[in-house]
């Protein structure tokens, strides 16, 4: 069944330049794109099942033996990955078509989101079954480019000002990955990371930590780790609510990936773990204070996510199996719930107009399904039991525990801590958005800028009842310009779904607002999928377990990989 693996990123690319051709038949990319993401869960699926009974797969592109050729490594961790990317993938794309058939304009959406979500794809899948760094490197670049084609779709001002911080930040990120492989090739004379692995040992310590230190940079912007995680709570929150979810739940975890690679495969030896605690610290309690601090819903959750980042750190920090197989459990829940969540905001913000708590209020008897849609998930990050937030949690501070060093302890009273403010700061949000009315001195304008710490840069132009200026414009073929709240567009809702205010602005919010079938659907079955952690925690955690015991012995994925060729 090798044959398989090449599957998930070339059929991807191949999807992708179909749907590029057929920018003049959105239906036909609609379906093109579903097909090719269901093809991609399965082939996921299906591997994740062959690998936890047979072991590793490795496929030699080409037919050249390692080192010489391309690897392609499909272990337990990269299969687990697989298989939760790919659902997410698939159900944030279908969010992202709801959109556009709410939006009743058959030529608002941006048929050149189709072919860019698969690239994006495409570039997921192969970061978690590279086996050599420069592959790996190629991977990113392939989420590069098609990340800032999502994050500026529209092309407002304010979305090309966060896509060119992203860029930048992203192109430093490559700059130091590639000098750092090129050190790499130098020092060991491969690329290949199973046989990086045998060689590493033999190079002066000094040697070893500069190739380490560099490498764990670069992946660590990529991650959001503190003090490297400055660009994304201006990034993200500008692009649309499916753009950042999909950005939200995986890019970061890509850096994640990478990170565990690095520790657990090329540098076993505990070399930098007390720095990783520290930097697992710093970023729970840097992250959940920045979030406590914002007034508008998607800049929050930003921080949320770079605050949560450092649970993961801190499961590869302790370098034992029972850390590292906490942080696997807790990287699969975070990449669900935190997607969940940035899902939930798109309709909060589609309902009430914006996503600044400030101006929203009254949405509980406008929408009670949306209220229960954004608590449970909301309650699931804050690690209230019995949901995997918390069992996740649990998990890495036993591990902490059994390490019992105090900087292992420190981890656990800023794991707490960061849990406790989370849950504040996402009630807060429930009280002001869903429980309070809608404030009186807003009703008047209703449509503030969601993104308060940029409000000059907001467009002159009028935006619909029902979308935010934050959102921008949307281009496409045709030369037509239209509003947007994704890559397909939101426009001013018929009158029994118009949210929250009438056009002269007076009016308290209706008593209930008639949300679009397919968003709620979507929504419903993600949030059904982040409860779902819950009940197959048992299993789901074993297999993180399997997969942490692998990573402990370097010497089986060297083997697999390098075989007879040693």
């Amino acid at each position: 069944m090798t044959w398989l693996v090449p599957l998930l990123v070339l059929v991807p690319l191949l999807g992708a330049a179909v749907a590029l051709g057929l920018l003049n038949h959105q239906k036909l990319q609609r379906a093109i794109t579903v097909v090719v993401l269901v093809v991609a869960l399965a082939v996921a699926a299906t591997l994740m099942v062959l690998v936890d009974q047979h072991g590793t797969i490795v496929v030699q592109v080409g037919g050249w033996d390692a080192p010489y050729g391309i690897s392609l490594v499909v272990d337990r961790l990269s299969a687990l990955l697989l298989t939760v990317s790919a659902s997410v993938l698939l159900v944030v794309l279908l969010f992202s078509i709801g959109q556009g058939l709410a939006a009743d304009d058959g030529e608002a959406p941006v048929t050149i989101f189709y072919p860019t979500y698969l690239v994006l794809a495409a570039g997921v899948l192969d970061s978690f079954i590279a086996g050599d760094l420069f592959n790996l490197y190629v991977a990113f670049e392939m989420l590069l480019v098609a990340s800032y084609v999502l994050i500026t779709l529209g092309g407002s001002e304010q979305r090309v000002r966060a896509g060119t911080t992203y860029i930048v930040t992203s192109l430093i990120a490559s700059a130091i990955f590639l000098a750092a492989i090129g050190l790499v090739y130098g020092a060991t004379g491969t690329v290949n990371i199973a046989q990086i692995s045998e060689r590493m040992a033999a190079l002066p310590e000094h040697v070893q930590l500069l190739l380490h230190t560099m490498l764990l940079i670069g992946f660590g912007i990529k991650a959001a780790v503190f003090p490297l995680a400055f660009w994304l709570p201006d990034s993200y929150p500008t692009a649309p609510a499916p753009v950042t979810a999909v950005f939200a739940g995986l890019l970061t975890k890509v850096g994640i990936y990478a990170i565990i690679r690095l520790e657990t495969i090329i540098f076993p030896r505990p070399q930098l773990n007390t720095v990783l605690l520290i930097v697992a610290i710093l970023t729970m309690v840097v992250g959940v204070l920045g979030a406590v601090s914002q007034t508008d819903v998607k800049r929050l959750l930003s921080f949320t996510l770079i605050s949560h980042i450092g649970f993961m750190v801190m499961g590869v920090g302790l370098g034992s199996v029972a850390g590292t197989a906490a942080a696997v459990f807790y990287t699969v829940h975070h990449i669900v719930v935190q997607t969940t969540l940035f899902l939930v905001s798109g309709l909060m913000e589609r309902v009430g107009g914006t996503t600044s708590t400030r101006s929203l209020g009254g949405l509980l008897k406008a929408a009670p399904l949306l209220a229960a849609l954004y608590l449970v998930p909301a309650f699931n990050l804050g690690g209230i039991p019995p949901f995997s937030g918390f069992i996740g949690k649990l998990g890495l501070f036993r591990a902490a525990a059994i390490d019992g060093s105090p900087l292992a302890y420190a981890t656990i009273a800023a794991g707490v801590v960061t849990s406790l403010l989370t849950l504040y700061a996402l009630m807060r949000v429930w009280d002001a958005a869903f429980w309070r009315p809608k404030p009186a001195a807003e009703a008047a304008a209703p449509h503030a800028s969601t993104a308060e710490p940029h409000a000059h840069l907001r467009s002159p132009e009028p935006a619909p009842l029902t979308v935010s200026e934050e959102t921008g414009k949307a281009f496409h073929p045709g030369g037509s310009v239209t509003v947007t709240d994704a890559p397909h567009a939101s426009r001013a809702s018929s009158p029994e779904t118009a949210p929250t205010a009438t056009q002269d602005g007076v009016g308290e919010a209706p008593t209930r607002v008639k949300l679009p079938r397919m968003l709620v659907g979507v929504t419903t079955v993600a949030v059904l999928g982040s409860v779902a952690l819950t009940v197959v925690a048992g299993p789901l955690y074993g297999y993180a377990t399997r997969a942490a015991e692998s990573l402990e012995s370097p010497d089986r994925y060297v083997q697999a990989v390098l075989g007879g060729t040693r």
